[in-house]
């Protein structure tokens, strides 16, 4: 396969923002709504396009920090003491992503109030001005209990807003948002289900990917999806790891190992919609917890849908638990159906899943590995071709997992690490 398919920017972070979102109904739209807003603010203070354009994806990504259900839900309902916290997280994510890394600053400085103007500087390192516009637009979109009837409640929700003027947000800014108070269509927009499709089209970053842009920003989710809890922090890692060298194995080439990298990244993306509890419960789930891990990966298919030209990639990423004989989930797919790509896949997924720790169990050893995939491969669950390759050589596999998944574990560590000295 040689894929010279290019793959656009915004489509890929409209996807990533819906994902980040679907993690609780009363996030939906938070972060469309808050790049929205952010938009029309920027082009009222007569910003160039340029700014203009980054301050919506700045505004699609500005949580990307906030990893749990928890912080996430007390975001919209007040600013906790460290209200900096996420925001810096979600700054280190971006910096270290080069398609992204315009967008870091303006996302690290989110939530920093304005302070009579001493917010133009954190510990004298200048701030940006659209840190100041999507903190002001996030506490909008998080003032509104309910958009069904906007234009009632515009007036109380810019009353309150109102009272923090100076003190978290910036008298000129303010201002503009006032100015807006009387456009009907701005909140009409604005409360809509998809409020960017209402922007001019100058509006939306019309930059293309390739497949190296595309596994840098793969990379950065994986971080989102695997760092809200440590028992799962180094598993899409692991995941695309031994993914991409069981690929490289059964003779695929260079363009597909990197398209299976950027599958197990993303693989269990639809997880974020799962709670934390589930994730960590020590004991065995019951019918209903369960249920919410089954539909994790319809909901990956769902969200890399998005994504055009994404057809394959979503294909490897979304049927990694779907078994040849068609007892998988949640599409009952049978072996004619399920390609190479997705074959791996799926043993990769079991193979990591069995040798990482578990709140329920220990990683297995090398006789328990071997049985697990050789059962499922003898009873014509996983494919058996893939199973050889792995069992041929499974002590290069178990060093493989092993030492991805410390690597995997130091950045987990790292990332958490200076959390405690953020201090706004």
């Amino acid at each position: 396969m040689n894929n010279s398919t290019k793959y656009k920017l915004f489509d890929i972070l409209l996807c990533l923002s819906e994902a980040i979102d679907l993690i609780s109904p009363k996030l939906n739209c938070h972060h469309q709504r808050v790049a929205y807003l952010s938009y029309r603010l920027a082009q009222r203070m007569d910003m160039p396009e340029k700014a203009r354009r980054n301050i919506l994806l700045q505004g699609l990504l500005h949580d990307i920090g906030a990893l749990s259900l928890d912080e996430r839900l007390s975001l919209l309902e007040e600013e906790p003491i460290k209200n900096g916290s996420h925001a810096f997280r979600g700054g280190t994510l971006l910096s270290g992503c080069i398609p992204l890394q315009e967008l870091a600053e303006g996302v690290r400085y989110h939530h920093l109030p304005w302070n009579n103007g001493q917010g133009l500087f954190f510990r004298n390192i200048p701030v940006p001005i659209e840190s100041h516009i999507l903190h002001l637009a996030d506490r909008v979109c998080a003032s509104f209990s309910n958009t069904s009837n906007i234009l009632a409640d515009i007036g109380d929700v810019l009353s309150k807003i109102k009272l923090q003027e100076n003190l978290n947000f910036s008298p000129e800014i303010m201002s503009v948002l006032f100015e807006l108070e009387s456009k009907e269509h701005i909140w009409l927009e604005f409360a809509d289900s998809a409020p960017l499709r209402h922007l001019p089209e100058s509006a939306i970053d019309n930059s293309k990917l390739d497949l190296d842009g595309v596994l840098s920003i793969a990379k950065v989710f994986s971080h989102i999806i695997d760092f809200r809890s440590h028992f799962t922090a180094t598993h899409s890692a692991g995941v695309a790891r031994i993914a991409e060298k069981l690929a490289e194995q059964a003779g695929m080439t260079v363009e597909e190992r990197k398209m299976i990298i950027i599958a197990g990244c993303l693989h269990d993306l639809g997880k974020l919609g799962v709670q934390g509890s589930i994730l960590e419960k020590p004991g065995k789930l019951d019918y209903r917890e369960f249920s919410a891990i089954r539909a994790h990966t319809f909901y990956t298919y769902k969200l890399l849908n998005m994504i055009g030209g994404f057809s394959t990639i979503n294909q490897w990423a979304s049927f990694h638990h779907e078994r040849l004989d068609g007892t998988g989930y949640p599409f009952h797919m049978k072996a004619e159906q399920l390609t190479l790509g997705s074959r791996i896949m799926t043993v990769s997924d079991i193979f990591n899943a069995i040798t990482e720790n578990r709140p329920y169990r220990k990683g297995m050893g090398k006789n328990e590995i071997v049985e697990v995939i050789k059962d499922m491969s003898d009873n014509g669950k996983i494919c058996s071709d893939v199973a050889h390759i792995l069992l041929a050589d499974i002590d290069f596999y178990i060093s493989l997992s092993k030492a991805t998944q410390k690597l995997a574990a130091d950045d987990y560590d790292r990332f958490f690490r200076d959390d405690d000295k953020i201090a706004i």
